[in-house]
């Protein structure tokens, strides 16, 4: 649905006259005005009242997110670690807010729609549209409940003359799972399961079920059942059970060649955000190089964590023995093998220094697309530069801080000039829910109800996809429930790289202590061997020779400052409410017990 995802003046002229009037419409000097938009009028048209859900969606449907910093996914440079990573908390400072801007938005539209006549809206229409206004109520609420636990349930609309209906207090968090549910229940009943043509990308049922299985996963997690009540994995189970089956009903499934998900429509999305030019364009010079960007860059370059979890071609772990790496006969088999034998996915996610960068730029005073060097050299004083200079004679740039970079969903035909303005072939699709995650969704909890089968064919067909060779089971060993369940932490730590899931999955897991145990953040850097030449600017190190001047160098420290690691607090794993939302109705809104309240998310 192309104009579902972006604000135009058409749409927020709409709903600030109607929802001005709506409010404070007052008697007096009345008069028609032939240029204002009353409320009978979007209630009596079609396109105004389409137009008024486009406002909901534009609100609502997540966009691309270049966080990697979060977690151990990226960095964009030293000493941008956030204090909550590092353990630096308060409830003054490490809040969610309570927000109801679309939730109202929602719950006006499935009010007013109960009275529209059937001679203007067919009563198909308004009974889909109905199960997308749920959809996004469910959503809104969702994105809050996973924060802070359960909030107050406000399912109609509010008189804002009568300040006594506003206050309504924090419903138990099992209460708002419980309409959460009913509401995607509802949703999934009324949409149909795919679109094409200009509504592509709408709500459908199956993103319906789809968030239902993820909800009812994290409900079932150790974050909200420290007990591992099993009735609660049996209902998430088969709640994915069901988006799965709706799904291959219909035609959804893994996408044949991974990379290709984020750069056209098909049958692995589920909840795209579709960027085009030049109404609704995405900017991703943060996470370009230089010379290849427009202010911008350098976000998310990979860290080790990340970039040692992608698995060899046969499905094994990169085997990355530090004691070993000043061997230089094991450095250079292990840089071998990390740069030229890995799964699909890391050549889709991750840009490797050395080789061509995807776009149609020329390095400056290149008269042909080359490799990119953005590898390093020892400055004798335990430090590292660059070696850019030394390759392109004498040209200057910014070098980054690891040199690896992440291209997943990266728009190739974008240039450092088209970068911050956009070009007419400018394309790409954010994908917040795909098929990939509705199997590894149902596998996770087929896992905790012993379908151990279940639990390791959803692997397979992952690691299918991604080109891994099929023998030895894709070279997974893991047989026990404990170590499936790390399985699918690795698992879903390489296939989602990027995606705004790293610490959602950890929090939901409260397995912070992955992060903590690596202690600051480890890098590796390919460095340029004491006496060796430097490379030619057409040289590539997929060529064995010119790789064998380079070596593999761990860093143990990339922010290069000992004070500043992960050291995330295991005993808040809720975020505090707003203290300032808390003092305007301290009666209907306790803060949390970890922060000193009352109110227990768990219940």
């Amino acid at each position: 649905m192309r104009n579902n995802y972006k604000y135009n003046r058409y749409t927020l002229a709409l709903m600030a006259c109607s929802m001005l009037m709506m409010l404070s419409c007052k008697k007096g000097l009345d008069f028609l005005n032939p240029n204002s938009i009353s409320p009978s009028q979007v209630w009596n048209d079609p396109a105004m009242i389409k137009a008024y859900l486009t406002d909901i969606y534009g609100g609502s449907m997540p966009g691309w997110s270049f966080d990697g910093n979060s977690s151990d996914e990226g960095i964009y440079s030293a000493h941008d670690l956030g204090n909550y990573q590092q353990g630096v908390i308060s409830a003054a400072t490490t809040y969610a807010n309570l927000n109801y801007t679309n939730i109202d938005k929602c719950n006006f539209m499935i009010d007013q729609l109960a009275s529209v006549s059937t001679t203007v809206l067919s009563s198909g229409l308004n009974k889909q549209f109905v199960g997308e206004a749920k959809f996004w109520r469910a959503w809104g609420y969702w994105g809050m409940v996973q924060n802070i636990g359960g909030v107050p349930l406000i399912l109609n609309p509010k008189d804002p003359t009568k300040p006594e209906s506003l206050k309504v207090p924090r419903s138990k968090t099992s209460e708002c799972i419980n309409q959460i549910i009913q509401d995607l229940d509802d949703a999934a009943a009324a949409l149909p399961a795919t679109y094409t043509g200009d509504d592509y990308g709408r709500i459908t049922s199956v993103a319906a079920l789809g968030l239902k299985g993820r909800i009812l996963l994290w409900w079932a997690s150790p974050l909200f059942n420290p007990s591992n009540d099993p009735t609660r994995w049996q209902a998430a189970y088969d709640a994915n059970k069901a988006a799965v089956n709706v799904a291959d009903a219909n035609g959804y499934g893994l996408l044949p060649k991974f990379k290709d998900v984020w750069h056209k429509q098909n049958e692995e999305q589920i909840m795209v955000n579709q960027y085009f030019y030049p109404a609704h364009y995405m900017n991703f010079a943060p996470i370009r190089p230089q010379p290849f960007t427009n202010g911008a860059a350098d976000a998310n370059q990979p860290l080790l964590s990340l970039l040692l979890a992608f698995p060899k071609r046969d499905g094994s772990p990169i085997q990355f023995d530090l004691a070993n790496l000043s061997d230089p006969a094991y450095n250079a088999q292990f840089l071998t093998d990390f740069i030229t034998n890995r799964d699909d996915r890391f050549y889709a996610t991750v840009w490797v220094p050395g080789t061509v960068y995807p776009t149609q730029d020329m390095i400056p005073g290149s008269s042909t697309i080359t490799p990119l060097w953005k590898a390093w050299k020892s400055n004798g004083t335990g430090g590292y530069t660059t070696i850019f200079s030394d390759v392109y004679n004498g040209l200057t740039t910014g070098s980054g801080i690891t040199g690896f970079y992440d291209i997943k969903g990266l728009d190739t035909t974008q240039t450092a000039a088209s970068v911050p303005t956009g070009n007419s072939s400018a394309k790409s699709f954010w994908v917040s829910m795909r098929y990939a995650e509705l199997l590894m969704n149902l596998g996770e909890c087929a896992n905790e109800i012993n379908k151990t089968a279940e639990a390791l064919d959803v692997i397979y067909k992952i690691r299918a996809r991604a080109n891994i060779s099929s023998a030895n089971n894709y070279g997974i060993t893991a047989a026990s429930q404990s170590d499936i369940r790390e399985l699918y932490i690795v698992e879903r730590q390489v296939e989602f790289a990027f995606e705004n899931q790293r610490l959602p999955t950890l929090r939901r897991l409260k397995r912070y202590d992955i992060l903590n145990d690596q202690g600051a953040r480890h890098a590796l850097l390919i460095t340029l061997n004491p006496g060796a030449p430097a490379p030619a600017p057409t040289d590539n190190i997929l060529t064995p020779s010119v790789r064998a001047n380079f070596s593999a160098t761990y860093v143990d420290n990339i922010d290069f400052d000992p004070t500043i690691f992960f050291n995330f607090d295991l005993n808040h794993w809720f975020y505090a409410l707003n203290p300032a939302q808390i003092s305007i109705e301290p009666d209907m809104l306790p803060q949390n017990k970890e922060w000193g309240g009352t109110f227990d998310p768990l219940q």
